[in-house]
């Protein structure tokens, strides 16, 4: 499975970028298709108190990498990439990557 991550740097208004990602950007980025899975997270510092190094993680899955820029190349996917700098105003990174999942071992309880 391959993963496109990206990563939404600070925005200059925290709210005003929730609030259009939820509202605006969202319902865009729906109508792509093909994608196996979509998570999307607020950023958390791993130290508590200090500032996250990202506002929001949003992960897209698909098969292959092939698939994910398939799925961007679609009016659909355009329509979603094209709409990002309309709130993206703390920057965005986009990260390819395939997934490899390790079992841990059992724990003895």
């Amino acid at each position: 499975m391959y993963r496109l991550t990206i990563l939404y740097g600070h925005p200059a208004d925290p709210k005003a970028f929730d609030d259009y990602y939820r509202d605006v950007h969202l319902p865009i980025a729906r109508r792509m298709r093909g994608l196996k899975q979509w998570t999307i997270g607020h950023c958390e510092a791993a130290v508590a108190g200090q500032t996250p190094p990202y506002h929001l993680i949003v992960g897209l899955y698909a098969d292959t990498r092939a698939d994910l820029e398939a799925i961007l190349a679609s009016p659909e996917g355009q329509a979603a990439v094209a709409d990002v700098p309309n709130f993206a105003t703390g920057g965005v990174t986009f990260l390819y990557n395939e997934d490899h999942h390790v079992q841990t071992a059992a724990v003895m309880v």
